[in-house]
């Protein structure tokens, strides 16, 4: 997406200098919370009393917190916290006209068409508004703005994508059908992103969202704190700081080490209610009706770390539930409450959502209750613990995977393995990633933020699971040249699964490249990325990789072009491939031809020739062959929920 300056520098200096360089660059004006009209804000309220009132007790635990990306979920835009330019600069291709952004002192505004008026984007009425809080700061951030009225937000028709340094449209980052749009409405974030963005969330809507406009409600939106904060794992603090204000009651504690029942400590709830505290956020969930919703937009969520999460929250899971006359009402009433988060078989397919996976997993569900002891909290830590050597932000980065759980060990604590079981059991060697236990048993088949995540269902890898729901197994996520009739006979010899019926493509060619040219959009996101894991360019080679990799430069969804281009760098030959990933037809095609022309010409100097990879012995790539299987392509609208 082209981003260029209003102003050339020049002319900015000299205007400052006329209106004067102390009215153009004035410092905002400090507002107390309690006082500010425009955005939702932080209220204390109902015994949640926020992260500010444990630092001085648990400096170490606030530190770890502090920079984690729980913290930074959600932020009001400041000049620390919004790292896009803003700073007059214009940004091309969002939907309708350009953007144009500015800083006006310590606040940043934009200039775009009115997501809310009638009629064609491109028709819209033009609308200044003042952006004012912040989704994310990892991946990417989307900037929210002050609609005008009372508390109301709304979103910025551009995202801007922080490692790659550029805007994108909204439209653009999510997996969604080509041509829909999507859904920009006047308090969306009040109504929905809320609930798992902040710590003790309240819409305070008059009647349900979008019952009636929003023009009309009062819109009081408030929350204990913005981001997931101590009291969003811990319960509210209230009761817990005033007890310990007493020095004595501290000491009294720890020298009894005995649990403090002011304050809940999730590492001491049995697994089940431990991972909920993880599963209020990380699960795709509803209301069992409207008046829990109600109630919780006036109240707040009821569920509190401790309780019960099924007892105000409906949880899907479609394969125990198939029969459920609740999940089926949630069906009728939106046909893609399932297909939009879930495989066929009920494994979730989308990102943020680990507890629908972790509660399917035999680990979790089929152990005693003796012996119940898979968690969230077995492979991660809210706090980054004295003895893990690594920096808060690299702990941060690797999703908190806690120290030495990175590899086999977090498996092989429960899983009695001698020294040398690992490669019998694996069947490779003992340094290759097929020993890896999560490469084989929580492969990358759930997708967001525009690629692919690692399942959370503990699973084996399963020729026949891949042919009746198109769900990729680890082995040819890994081994991405190489057939399902390849990984069946594998799986066959080494631990007698059945070997299923397969198509004669199945038998024939490249599992990898059939879910790349035939599969549904999420197949093909999952499958491109893949061809640029390291791993399986490790293991299945990459010279054949590029022609395929250039198709899926002109996929329908532009969430696949993105990681295709990602994938296609990594390729020896193709880093400095110029191309963008939101630009018309003709641009992208101008990009992909030279890709596939070059790859051709080097048909003599082949050394992999192989059908299975459609190439035939000439070295040339078999285009007919090729053709066949795209048109087979499963072009049913998909828009993945992540």
């Amino acid at each position: 997406m082209a981003v260029r300056p209003v102003l050339p520098v020049a002319a900015i200096v000299l205007a400052a200098v006329a209106l004067g360089a102390a009215a153009v660059w004035t410092r905002t004006p400090f507002v107390p919370e309690e006082r500010v009209a425009h955005r939702p804000i932080q209220a204390a309220a109902d015994g949640y009393v926020s992260s500010t009132a444990c630092k001085a007790c648990h400096p170490a635990q606030y530190a770890t917190w502090y920079g984690s990306y729980h913290r930074t979920m959600t932020q009001v835009a400041t000049p620390e916290t919004v790292v896009a330019d803003f700073d007059g600069v214009v940004v091309d291709d969002v939907h309708g006209d350009p953007m144009r952004l500015e800083r006006r002192g310590g606040e940043f505004w934009a200039e775009f068409n009115d997501p809310g008026a009638e009629g064609p984007e491109s028709e819209r009425p033009r609308i200044t508004r003042r952006v004012v809080m912040i989704t994310g700061s990892h991946h990417q951030q989307i900037y929210w703005y002050a609609t005008g009225h009372e508390r109301a937000l709304n979103v910025l028709p551009g995202v801007y994508l922080i490692a790659d340094g550029r805007w994108a449209p909204r439209s653009a980052v999510v997996l969604h059908p080509p041509n829909q749009a999507v859904s920009t409405v006047n308090g969306h974030w009040n109504a929905v992103c809320i609930a798992c963005h902040t710590t003790f969330p309240r819409t305070r809507f008059d009647t349900p969202f979008l019952s009636e406009p929003i023009e009309q409600q009062a819109v009081d939106t408030m929350t204990g704190e913005f981001g997931i904060a101590c009291e969003a794992c811990h319960g509210p603090g209230a009761e817990h700081v005033q007890a310990h204000r007493n020095p004595l009651q501290r000491y009294a504690l720890y020298l009894g080490d005995r649990p403090d029942p002011t304050i809940v400590q999730p590492a001491r709830l049995d697994p089940n209610r431990s991972s909920q505290v993880c599963g209020q956020c990380h699960s795709v969930w509803e209301f069992y009706d409207a008046d829990g919703e109600r109630r919780a937009n006036s109240d707040g969520l009821p569920y509190r770390p401790g309780d019960e999460l099924r007892d105000t929250r409906f949880m899907p899971q479609p394969m125990a539930q198939r029969d459920s006359p609740a999940l089926a009402a949630f069906v009728e009433r939106d046909p893609a409450f399932v297909t939009g988060s879930f495989w066929s078989d009920g494994m979730i397919r989308v990102s943020g959502r680990e507890y629908n996976g972790l509660i399917d997993s035999p680990c979790y569900k089929d152990a005693t209750e003796a012996a119940r002891t898979l968690s969230c909290y077995s492979c991660h830590t809210m706090h980054k613990t004295p003895d893990d050597p690594r920096p808060i932000a690299e702990w941060a980065a690797t999703h908190q995977v806690s120290a030495g759980k990175d590899g086999n060990d977090a498996c092989l604590a429960c899983h009695d393995l001698p020294e040398d079981g690992v490669t019998e059991h694996t069947r490779h060697a003992a340094d290759s990633s097929g020993s890896a236990c999560y490469n084989c048993h929580m492969p990358y088949t759930s997708y967001g933020l525009l690629k692919a995540i690692r399942s959370h269902t503990i699973s084996s890898p399963s020729v026949a699971e891949s042919v009746q729901t198109g769900r990729p197994n680890a082995c040819n996520l890994c081994h991405v040249d190489r057939t399902l009739a390849w990984t069946g006979a594998a799986l066959q010899e080494w631990y007698g699964q059945p070997l299923p019926p397969l198509s004669a493509d199945e038998r024939s060619v490249s599992a990898a490249l059939l879910w790349a040219m035939k599969g549904d959009a999420g197949q093909r996101a999952l499958a491109a990325f893949a061809l640029g894991w390291a791993p399986a360019q490790e293991a299945s080679g990459t010279s054949w990789m590029a022609p395929y990799l250039a198709e899926l430069l002109n996929d329908p969804y532009e969430a696949v072009r993105y990681i295709a281009y990602r994938s296609l760098r990594t390729v020896p030959g193709h880093a400095g491939l110029q191309y963008d990933y939101v630009a018309g037809r003709e641009a992208r095609v101008a990009a992909a031809l030279p890709v596939l022309q070059a790859w051709q010409q080097r048909a003599s100097q082949r050394t992999r020739r192989d059908p299975a990879l459609l190439v035939a012995d000439d070295g040339q790539l078999m285009v007919d062959r090729m053709m066949g299987i795209l048109r087979q392509r499963d072009n049913r609208p998909l828009f993945l929920r992540e």
